[in-house]
């Protein structure tokens, strides 16, 4: 039988007196009580602002609220079986897709559920071939958004409802479900298109923290996944973490003043090791940190997806977080683990009785990241430095010659590779190669920075990996913590720490040629133009507020030059470990 609640075993060494005394104040200040009250003034004093926030605190009582409602969504998944649905496409962005795309890689639908997919970008490859290998009548559509007006989600509904037209005729609604909050554009538009059904939100939870809604419910329940265990395991954690229960035990305010503390410290990299059957965890994770926490130049970093490495790889700037399922798994992961605690590195150790348990875990880093917000200073529920590079795509995308540069506007170039953006070296002179430039631009690099790759490109397998094998090079030679971003999906998750958070990332763009096109319907533009816009926006925006960023255009083959741009950093960099984060 699965515990209570899941347990944790901590490593913080040094940093644990000062985690107690952070504990016992707000025993004191009786924070475990006041969270539960929607006491918006843990987050700020200012009266404008706690309204604001008391309207998006519903994720504390979603699990309560959504239990009841579990034999609505099962019958809502009998209804699909039964319509003939052998796949469910969710077409969303950020907090509408990351919970469902949890379950899709966690949880294998049980026999008779329809395959669950995510298709979360702008790609027009990627797009082309999520059209091309399914069969497009007996596939469902989730349009998911909050707000009911994300550029990504609704051209991706407009494509496939002129592709659903065109294959099932006048009844092309009914393969399409909307999730929404009330009274937004989606909702007007599901009932004028008759969408299968609307879904309606509880409008005071925010997208980040939507996982145990209906924006993670839903395409939860149609894949088949056992939603009531998701709810009863996150109602454990709920009430494990309640307002009786004193601060110190609590294991969600626990996990914030670990984070929020290590982060003063300077262990601000927020790294997660996860073994392969919950490693999707990490993504979703990542968007909650991220975009809660930077903001006016603070905030965690979270690194997800980084490959493991050598305890000496490591600068003096990280905290590990692992999930462990049961005692005999992962045996080398807990090892290597284990050698990053001895080497002096804090180490959280969650333990899940099974993937299940990740119903737990969403509200366990839900309300860790809210009390690290608090602790750090900043509002986790706005996101304040998004829409720059939003309005600055919409500008691009109208043509508006006072936006700035192009695509293709060069300062260095090597074969297929054009280098754009200005790089200012720490010793004054700046290389004219490509080679020289990218170097000068990573060797700006200090202890405690991170490099961020932002790649505009296909997530195929053989793109990932060589980027992976980018990120391990150089957090290998300069010692620091490493993203990896796929555009634009990312703007929706690491975008606002990236532009509001610390000043201490290192941006490096990629974009290539897209060797197909679509049009995006009722648009002057198509979805490539709408990506590289995205692309260019974003950079801009970077720029704007001082962000040290540069663009690596690949060509026409992303595959190709991705294997030169790695081969410009064995030439550029070296293999050497005297790093600058150590």
């Amino acid at each position: 039988m699965p515990s209570t609640v899941t347990h944790e075993r901590i490593s913080v060494g040094p940093w644990t007196a000062g985690i107690h005394q952070t504990l016992e104040r707000l025993q004191q200040e009786r924070w475990s009580e006041r969270l539960w009250r929607l006491d918006a003034g843990i987050w700020t004093t200012d009266g404008s602002r706690q309204g604001a926030i008391r309207a998006r605190l519903g994720w504390l009582t979603a699990p309560e609220l959504m239990r009841p409602r579990c034999a609505e969504l099962e019958a809502f998944a009998a209804e699909v079986q039964g319509a003939g649905f052998t796949e469910v496409l969710l077409l969303g962005m950020g907090g509408s897709s990351l919970c469902a795309e949890v379950c899709q890689l966690t949880f294998a639908p049980p026999p008779g559920f329809p395959v669950l997919a995510v298709l979360d970008t702008t790609d027009p490859a990627t797009i082309r071939a999520c059209e091309q290998t399914r069969e497009l009548r007996r596939t469902l559509f989730l349009v998911s958004s909050k707000s009911g007006t994300t550029t990504e989600t609704l051209a991706l509904f407009r494509h496939f409802a002129e592709k659903a037209q065109e294959a099932g005729g006048p009844r092309w609604g009914e393969q399409f479900v909307a999730i929404t909050d009330p009274g937004s554009p989606l909702e007007r538009l599901a009932r004028e298109s008759r969408f299968r059904r609307c879904v309606l939100n509880p409008p005071d939870i925010g997208g980040r923290y939507s996982a145990l809604s209906y924006f993670g419910l839903v395409p939860a329940a149609l894949m088949g996944v056992d939603v009531a265990t998701i709810l009863d395991r996150a109602l454990r954690m709920a009430r494990a973490c309640g307002p009786g229960v004193p601060t110190p035990d609590n294991p969600g305010v626990r996990l914030g003043v670990i984070l929020a503390e290590l982060a003063r410290a300077r262990r601000d990299k927020v790294t997660f090791v996860l073994p392969s059957e919950v490693a999707a965890f990490g993504a979703w994770t990542e968007q909650l940190v991220a975009e809660s926490t930077g903001k006016e130049g603070r905030g965690l970093i979270p690194v997800d997806g980084e490959p493991i490495g050598d305890p000496r790889v490591y600068g003096d700037d990280r905290v590990f977080v692992t999930l462990e399922l049961g005692p005999g798994g992962a045996a080398d992961l807990a090892a290597r683990l284990e050698a990053l605690e001895q080497m002096g590195h804090p180490v959280v150790r969650i333990a899940l009785a099974d993937p299940i348990d990740l119903g737990a875990e969403f509200f366990r880093w839900e309300l860790a990241t809210a009390v690290a917000g608090a602790l750090l200073a900043v509002d986790p529920f706005d996101e304040p430095d998004v829409q720059e590079s939003k309005e600055r795509t919409s500008r691009l995308l109208a043509g508006d010659p006072g936006v700035g540069e192009s695509l293709q506007a060069a300062v260095a170039r090597e074969d297929a590779l054009v280098l754009s953006g200005e790089v200012a070296s720490r010793g004054g002179t700046q290389g004219r190669s490509l080679a020289e430039r990218l170097a000068a631009h990573l060797l700006q690099g200090r202890s405690g920075d991170y490099l961020a790759l932002l790649a505009y490109l296909p997530c195929t397998a053989v793109i990932h990996e060589r980027l992976q094998r980018i990120r391990v090079r150089v957090r290998e030679t300069l010692r620091v913590a490493t993203t990896l971003g796929y555009g634009p999906r990312y703007l929706h998750s690491t975008g606002q720490l990236h532009k509001g958070g610390p000043g201490n990332g290192l941006f490096l763009q990629l974009t290539a040629e897209d060797a197909v096109d679509l049009p995006v319907p009722g648009e002057a533009y198509t979805f490539s133009r709408l990506k590289q816009a995205q692309a260019l926006g974003d950079l801009q925006a970077l720029r704007a507020r001082g962000r040290r960023a540069i663009r690596v255009h690949l060509g026409p083959d992303p595959v190709a030059g991705l294997a030169q741009l790695e081969q410009v950093l064995l030439r550029s960099l070296g293999g050497g470990g005297s790093g600058v984060g150590g």
